[in-house]
């Protein structure tokens, strides 16, 4: 019987393993994943793998399967059950070992399940991803004697995070589980956080009966909102499905973004590291990279994407960097992966001894701009009109010194008015577009600019451009 097997397409994307569970991704599926990753790890000279799960409904049998595959190609496996990625993350870093695997969905709808992988410390993307895929299809898998132990390591996790907490003033906050994969590590976090703590959602159930668990969407953070309100919190708290992206709200409940978050831990950060690297993708906010510089720090903008930014943080020896979308990633103290609740521990810190959180936000200068806008376009088109795109603006900036391109990750183009994106994404048929400026003028010239760009290109531009 060969043991070849191939996936669907859709499943191996550039940062992840994630498909539909029953269609598109299956326990057959995740015991192949086992083998395909198991074999790259024993061939590179790894022994030892921990395995995680998320709170999804399939995500037991999907991780028991993978368990299955990665015991055959030889390895010693440690399941540490169900939690957050970050602490998947964190018992490969406390335990020395070789690599890890995360069964989740992150923050996608209930039926969706997938596999986040890191070898040594590093993440696996891009080509790595597709050479689960080839060893799968040429069934080339390595095979031994393996073992499986089962570790609690919940305990051990929350001592690392309490260890950096560094507020001299109890607060009042607001968290919100989402009924996602935190549930029961922040249980057991606020338990022992100074402080008066209140808690939504945190029953972990892949059903999401209260509301989806992506603290980027402002129609997720209602409950949030209302309840920091009603209790007079300092501020509130959420996270994603699998923990590793943080939302927060202030005590006037507006909502602090990811890019002003990293802004404000910037501030902190470069007190103790002075003249870092601080990096930040290019949907963020153009605020962000002069706050990084006004406080004597090195903006570096990268490429959206968690594992990119990763990569470039190991790279560049920065202790800072973070995205739009919220994963944010702290290497002065940490280890730097994305962990929102190290991320909530220390924003807890940074408020109590710096003041409310609505003050530091209120020290970005206020600019007008728009949701990021994923508009659906073919895939044998977005990446081809991006470069169309990237072609007629450095003309453009060619014959304007006042115009600057940054092509990193598609195109952003920084005006006078203020700057627009313009980027084709990794994992689906959609370009993304955003746009910030100092006035609604400035905003609308800059929108003028996206419309005209695309339809140069052939693309209708999305509503709201």
């Amino acid at each position: 019987m060969t043991l070849a097997h191939r996936f669907d397409p859709t499943v191996l994307r550039e940062y992840d393993i994630r498909g539909i569970v029953g269609k598109t991704l299956t326990e057959a599926d995740a015991r192949a994943i086992g083998r395909g990753f198991g074999s790259m790890v024993v061939r590179g000279g790894g022994r030892r793998i921990a395995i995680g799960y998320d709170g999804r409904l399939s995500s037991p049998s999907l991780e028991a399967a993978a368990v299955e595959g990665l015991v055959s190609t030889g390895l010693e496996v440690v399941r540490i059950g169900l939690g957050p990625t970050p602490m998947l993350y964190f018992a490969v870093r406390h335990l020395e070992l070789d690599a890890g695997m995360m069964i989740t969905g992150s923050h996608n709808p209930p039926d969706y399940n997938g596999f986040k992988m890191m070898l040594g410390k590093a993440p696996v993307y891009g080509a790595m991803i597709q050479e689960i895929g080839s060893i799968a299809a040429a069934g080339d898998f390595a095979t031994g004697a393996g073992s499986q132990r089962s570790l609690d390591l919940q305990d051990t996790y929350v001592e690392r995070l309490l260890r950096d907490y560094d507020g001299v003033e109890p607060l009042s906050c607001v968290w919100d589980a989402g009924n996602g994969a935190t549930g029961e590590i922040l249980r057991r976090l606020v338990a022992r956080l100074p402080g008066r703590h209140t808690v939504l959602f945190d029953a972990i159930d892949g059903r999401f009966p209260n509301h989806h668990p992506d603290p980027t969407v402002p129609e997720n953070l209602v409950d949030l909102t209302a309840k920091v309100a009603e209790v007079g919190a300092d501020l509130g708290i959420a996270f994603d499905g699998d923990g590793d992206r943080i939302g927060a709200i202030d005590a006037q409940g507006r909502i602090v973004w990811g890019d002003q978050l990293v802004a404000i831990y910037a501030m902190d950060v470069l007190k103790s590291h002075p003249g870092a690297t601080i990096i930040a993708d290019v949907k963020a906010s153009q605020t962000l990279f002069d706050a990084i510089a006004e406080h004597g720090g090195t903006p570096l903008m990268w490429k959206t994407g968690h594992s990119l930014l990763k990569a470039k943080m190991a790279e560049t020896g920065s202790p800072l960097a973070g995205e739009m979308s919220g994963h944010i990633f702290f290497a002065d103290k940490y280890y730097g992966f994305d962990d929102a609740l190290y991320c909530a521990v220390r924003l807890l810190g940074l408020v109590s001894r710096l003041g409310p959180l609505g003050a530091l936000r209120d020290r970005l200068p206020p600019v007008l701009n728009t949701p990021e806008v994923r508009f659906q376009v073919d895939e044998s088109r977005k990446f081809a009109a991006v470069t169309e795109i990237q072609d007629r603006v450095r003309a453009m900036a060619a014959a304007d010194p006042a115009i600057q391109v940054t092509d990193i990750d598609g195109v952003r183009v920084k005006t006078a008015d203020g700057w627009w994106l313009l980027r084709a994404s990794n994992t689906q048929d959609v370009l993304v577009a955003r746009a910030e400026a100092f006035t609604q003028d400035g905003l609308d010239r800059l929108k003028d600019q996206i419309r005209t760009q695309l339809d140069q290109s052939g693309i209708k531009a999305p509503a709201g451009f």
